[in-house]
């Protein structure tokens, strides 16, 4: 892939991307929805990469959205437009390999296209999170509605309708479970890069099936999802075949969140 808006690379079956245009606190432009229309397809497709962790150039932002005096390319017709979620969403590209996002700075606007659907979010202490658009004058609806399945409702509402009144905080991201985990700056990339290791250790085909059977049964009722949930389990678990051997590991790795 030749990307012009984000650093790509892959080591041991984790692929970083990296969103690098610091200069607009690296929002998206349409040469970055191409990039990442490419970049998903390529981590779909080769099955060296089992994980990946998304994070931001830059002191100042992850990302703070759409790139406001570049835009993304519209079509005239209005029943012919996009959603740019189409080339930025991992899940709407039909990835599930785990999606681990570490968050710094400020994180706004469409940058909830990639957090809503993180399956492990982290971020630094400095990390603040806000959608704009109502201040704007511009309804605020595909990422509030995004984020409303993973946060509780009042609390996506309260984001949606303060938009520059208003930011969340880190420690508060994690009381709403916005985030799992808050991390000095320094330490940041480190511990997603950990995470994406520990993941990527375990069986792939399990861990997709559990993320794919997860994030489907959201558009599903209880029972809908639990019937469904039954027939992964029957693809993914072939009888009598051992996915990972731990008798290597030693007793009493873990660790305590």
């Amino acid at each position: 892939m030749e990307l012009k808006t984000v650093l790509f690379e892959v080591a041991g079956h984790v692929a970083t991307v990296t969103l690098n245009r610091p200069e607009v606190m690296n929002g998206f432009n349409q040469q970055m929805l191409e990039d990442f229309a490419a970049l998903w397809h390529t981590v779909r497709t080769d099955d060296d990469i089992r994980v990946v962790v998304l994070r931001g150039a830059g002191d100042r932002a992850f990302c703070t959205g759409m790139d406001v005096k570049e835009g993304i390319d519209r079509h005239a017709n209005v029943w012919s437009q996009t959603d740019p979620g189409e080339y930025l969403s991992p899940k709407l590209n039909q990835v599930w390999k785990p999606l681990v996002c570490a968050v710094h700075g400020m994180a706004a606007g469409g940058a909830f296209y990639w957090l809503n659907e993180a399956d492990i979010m982290i971020c630094s202490q400095d990390a603040t999170f806000f959608d704009p658009h109502v201040s704007y004058g511009l309804t605020a609806a595909l990422e509030p509605i995004g984020l409303a399945r993973r946060i509780p409702l009042g609390e996506a509402l309260r984001i949606a309708l303060l938009g520059l009144d208003e930011r969340v905080s880190a420690a508060r991201a994690l009381q709403i479970g916005l985030v799992s985990e808050v991390l000095p700056g320094e330490e940041l990339w480190d511990r997603a890069d950990e995470i994406a290791r520990l993941i990527a250790a375990k069986p792939p085909a399990a861990i997709q099936g559990t993320v794919r059977a997860i994030w489907e049964s959201l558009d599903s009722t209880r029972t809908q999802a639990l019937r469904t949930g039954l027939s992964y389990t029957q693809i993914g678990n072939p009888a009598g075949k051992a996915g990972v051997d731990r008798s290597a590991v030693p007793r009493g790795r873990w660790t305590l969140r």
